[in-house]
């Protein structure tokens, strides 16, 4: 048994809330904006210390599995293990699956912190405060939850209604609040005794699956059979398809923490958002003296609590107020902050209509193991992307049925095969590769890689691959 804390980070999901910076395949906590760091490795970061925890379980999706990694290589973070769920079945399944493989690595008596991936936390001496209490309730026989301090009427939180006092700073939970109206969330805070539901959790492993066995048995025995047939790929555990697929779709708050008599909440006065809305990213960006927050290519005049941000074009607002502009490289998104919880609404819209539903799903920028591809321009018969490709790492042996592609240097050295032969290429330099032909880029540099690759045949889907060898575990 270790005496150190097990963390356990969900990172899967599909971001729409924060659109259009954030897609189904790009959701925030993967995203860079008001700062060098992504969410996901700003959570890693608040679990790195090793003398209170072991490394970390990260639960996602076999889409993000590969951001994953890379994203926790380049923080320099070792993890544990990254557990890929085959579907969305929400949180208590995922989280029994999780405790499952603590409790065979660490016994039952290990206690497990579940953390969301995409909120943006402070962690200062409060907060790690905050884990030592949870920690010790936890350890005393309790499930818990850590309540926020509210600071405002929120209608977006669901909220808990704390019990009598446990002691050493935990209190039982009297009642979970679905998210309520604003004349409801008024006369809670004017009442007291109300806190936010963080959705954060410490729980004592082995206790923990006995509530789930005694409220959610059909939800354990999917989880257990889908961690016992799990398939190891690469750096990752597969989850059996078959099993999980059984497991009911609900909530870890639904199937356990509002049945259980044992429930505690650690009332935690930290700065939190779990960022869901333009709006909350205004309140923790760093504002100018008129109170706007601006980030990347953008220029304001006479405007005033405004959140401005460009990922490509330059944006340039004059004489609005309380708004919010987002422009990623293909779409703007412009509304009222106050109205920045509806983003949801507006993206279903997007996704119902043919001719903008890509617009929900994808970034023209794609990630993958080895780096990525930004599509530049497409026409018939033809598409020019930028290629980047990490120090390190190469593409597949692959060939292409219906298309050729021109490859032209503009930054780092490429390692190029085409058939048996393999060429070194320098900045400017180009080279064809035939359609049909066996090829594979690689970057055996210290810098990053980038080229331009311009596609032509009758064909250019991503399908059109067919890979021959793939250290990524492709087919």
């Amino acid at each position: 048994m270790s005496s150190k804390i097990v963390p356990v980070i969900m990172a899967g999901g599909k971001g729409t809330r924060l659109w259009p910076l954030s897609r189904a395949s790009a959701p925030k906590q993967f995203l860079e904006f008001l700062g060098e760091t992504t969410l996901f490795q700003r959570t890693l970061a608040r679990v790195s210390d090793t003398a209170r925890y072991e490394p970390a379980v990260v639960i996602t999706n076999s889409d993000f599995r590969f951001l994953v990694a890379e994203q926790a290589r380049t923080a320099g973070v070792s993890l544990a293990s990254i557990l890929l769920e085959p579907v969305a079945r929400n949180t208590a399944p995922a989280l029994a699956a999780a405790a499952t493989v603590v409790l065979r690595k660490y016994g039952e008596e290990a206690l497990m912190q579940v953390l969301a991936s995409d909120h943006e936390i402070n962690a200062d001496s409060t907060y790690f405060g905050c884990i030592d209490k949870a920690a010790v309730a936890a350890r005393a026989g309790r499930l818990v939850t850590f309540g926020i301090t509210p600071n405002e009427p929120a209608t977006g939180y669901g909220y808990i209604e704390i019990g009598e006092d446990l002691g050493n700073g935990a209190n039982a939970v009297h009642r979970f609040v679905e998210k309520p109206d604003r004349e409801r969330a008024v006369e809670m805070l004017s009442a007291g005794g109300y806190l936010w539901n963080s959705g954060m959790f410490m729980l004592p492993v082995g206790l923990f699956l006995r509530e789930l066995q005694q409220y959610a048995p059909e939800v354990l025995a999917a989880a257990q059979e889908a961690v016992d047939k799990a398939q190891h790929d690469l750096d990752f555990e597969r989850l059996d398809e078959a099993a999980f697929t059984r497991a009911p779709d609900i909530s870890i708050d639904y199937a356990i923490f509002e049945k259980t008599p044992i429930a505690a909440v650690v009332p935690s006065p930290i700065s939190w958002s779990d960022l869901g809305s333009w709006d909350s990213v205004w309140k923790i960006g760093q504002r100018d003296e008129a109170g706007n927050v601006a980030d990347g290519s953008t220029t304001v005049l006479d405007t005033r609590n405004s959140l401005i941000i460009s990922r490509d074009i330059h944006v340039a607002v004059q004489g609005l107020d309380d708004i919010a502009v987002v422009a990623s490289e293909d779409a703007v998104y412009v509304g009222r902050l106050e109205d920045s919880q509806n983003v949801g609404k507006l993206v279903k819209q997007l996704a119902s209509l043919p001719k903008t539903q890509k617009l929900t799903e994808t970034h023209p920028t794609a990630y993958r193991p080895w780096g990525g591809y930004t599509s530049v321009l497409n026409g018939e018969r033809f598409q020019v992307k930028r290629l980047f490709v990490t120090p390190g790492k190469r593409l597949s042996l692959q060939k292409h049925h219906h298309r050729s592609e021109h490859w032209i240097v503009v930054r780092g050295t490429a390692e190029v095969t085409i058939g048996d032969k393999t060429i070194a290429l320098r900045e400017n330099e180009s080279v064809y590769i035939p359609q049909g032909e066996l090829h594979r880029l690689a970057n055996p540099g210290k810098i990053l890689l980038e080229l331009i690759e311009v596609q032509t045949g009758s064909y250019l889907g991503e399908d059109d691959i067919i890979r021959i060898e793939d250290e990524f575990g492709r087919g």
